[in-house]
């Protein structure tokens, strides 16, 4: 059957101010689409993967026009589910005869309700899908329905909504294919923000799923908070394969925590060295799962860049969010890693459950004490299938408009805050860090090529805007639709 994986059409606007946008926007590899277009392929079917960050609307239901499929799967995580449930209505109207399912984070924590909300929906993915979605298109194919395909809920043909047992989380992730990046298209369109990359192009990697922390604000899939690993060796062939195959100089790892088990970091890194693989890498950790020697065998590796989940600059804060680490802790890592020779990002949440404008202050001071290269500081988003999403009451209020679901957009408001108050302080936030000499002079000094200089030119722009618009980073300029009212949501 030919099928089609779609992620809906989007802009820059509808995540980041508008203002800054240019300098923030990341267009990477849509990872989760990339896998299950492969395992459909792996399946015996033709497959189309169509990235909605190049086409416009309109675009992509020309190529659903084209290629004529008989399964359509949209992409959806909250910020985009109405661009996902106007894609879906648009294609019934081309072909009534298509079947179309939504997949990803929304459809996985609300489940049926996205049957109930989008009538042009036939069924859903809820999980992983690299196994559900396969077995969906040879039981369409075969002229069946999905009565008892495992991770799905589908509708009737007399409307009922019909719920299927859930699919256990995969244990063995070695068994799914390595993603076929010429499904992609051309690799030059994608683009990641300035200063977060060394060389192009540059592929995504996860080499586990999920994360053993109890953060109220991160969405996983339900079952118990573990992590699963690929071994290292299936690792080391993909990463192989985009190197030397592909022709990737960067690799972004996208795990929740590269060195949750420190052994076979270690063993990652060294492979990587034997191999002699000319790469750039980028990675995620926890602060409590590094240490100095690792570091800096992450630099001999080829790693450049570091992202620690600072959040807050307030141990009240961190420990509201059960976060699991101590300002210590960061403040070791932190310059740990900056004694190995790593560049640091380090993200700040605004806005967290009981914290005071005061404290949020605090939090800036503590970025700019530990100096990191870049800081980032975004508002809260109560993700569906998160605790602060089901115990919303208990923590503050959020939009009634799934738009708002960004990292940008203030979907959530504490009780402690107002949203003017947190607006106030990004604002004060970004300028502080910024615009300190200290700062200025290391990124003027840090330029080595015509890249560097575009990087420092596109954040020069960005931060124009700050100084010179109050309402730089309004959370009413990052998205569309900002009317909705905080509401609890069912």
């Amino acid at each position: 059957m030919k099928s089609m994986v779609i992620l809906p059409s989007w802009k820059p606007d509808d995540i980041y101010p508008s203002k800054v946008a240019r300098s923030a926007v990341s267009y990477q590899h849509p990872l989760g689409l990339l896998y299950i277009a492969t395992c459909i392929q792996a399946a015996g079917h033709e497959v189309r993967l169509v990235d909605g960050a190049f086409w416009t609307h309109a675009e992509v239901l020309d190529q659903v026009r084209r290629f004529g499929p008989g399964f359509a799967g949209i992409s959806a995580n909250a910020s985009m589910w109405s661009k996902a449930m106007k894609t879906a209505a648009d294609i019934k109207n081309i072909d009534p005869s298509i079947h179309v399912t939504a997949a990803g984070p929304y459809p996985s924590a609300v489940e049926d309700k996205c049957l109930r909300d989008c009538p042009s929906l036939d069924s859903i993915v809820i999980g992983e899908g690299e196994e559900t979605v396969p077995e969906m298109i040879n039981r369409l194919a075969g002229g069946n329905n999905l009565e008892g395909v495992a991770g799905t809920a589908f509708r009737a043909q007399d409307g009922a909504i019909i719920n299927n047992d859930p699919r256990p989380l995969i244990e063995n992730l070695d068994a799914i294919p390595i993603p076929r990046r010429e499904l992609l298209g051309d690799f030059d369109k994608y683009e990641s923000p300035p200063g977060s990359y060394k060389r192009k192009p540059i592929a995504i990697v996860m080499t586990s799923r999920g994360c053993k922390a109890r953060c109220i604000y991160c969405f996983q899939m339900k079952g118990e908070r573990r992590i699963r690993f690929r071994s290292v060796e299936n690792v080391v062939k993909e990463v192989e394969e985009l190197v030397n195959g592909y022709g990737f100089k960067e690799i972004r790892f996208l795990d929740e925590t590269f060195t949750a088990d420190r052994e076979r970091a270690m063993q990652l890194l060294r492979r990587f060295q034997e191999f002699k693989l000319d790469f750039s890498f980028y990675v995620s950790s926890r602060v409590n799962t590094v240490d100095f020697e690792l570091l800096r065998e992450m630099k001999r590796a080829g790693c450049w860049a570091i992202l620690f989940g600072a959040e807050s600059g307030v141990q009240k804060n961190l420990n509201t969010l059960r976060k699991g680490v101590k300002l210590e802790q960061t403040r070791a890592a932190v310059a740990a890693a900056k004694k190995a020779g790593l560049k640091v990002y380090t993200p700040f949440i605004i806005g967290i459950p009981g914290e005071t404008y005061e404290e949020a202050l605090k939090t800036v001071d503590f970025a700019i004490e530990l100096n990191p290269h870049y800081a980032n500081f975004h508002t809260m988003a109560p993700f569906p299938g998160t605790e602060l999403y089901d115990n919303i009451e208990k923590y503050g209020t959020m939009s009634a408009n799934t738009d708002d679901y960004t990292f940008e957009g203030g979907a959530f408001q504490p009780y402690s805050m107002t949203r003017e108050q947190i607006e106030e302080v990004r604002t004060i936030a970004f300028r502080r860090f910024y615009s300190r000499p200290r700062f200025i002079i290391r990124r003027l000094l840090g330029v080595r090529s015509i890249h560097d200089l575009k990087t420092v030119a596109k954040g020069a722009a960005s931060f124009f805007w700050l100084w010179a618009r109050r309402d730089s980073l309004s959370m009413k300029t990052a998205g569309q639709n900002r009317e909705s009212q905080p509401a609890k949501v069912k």
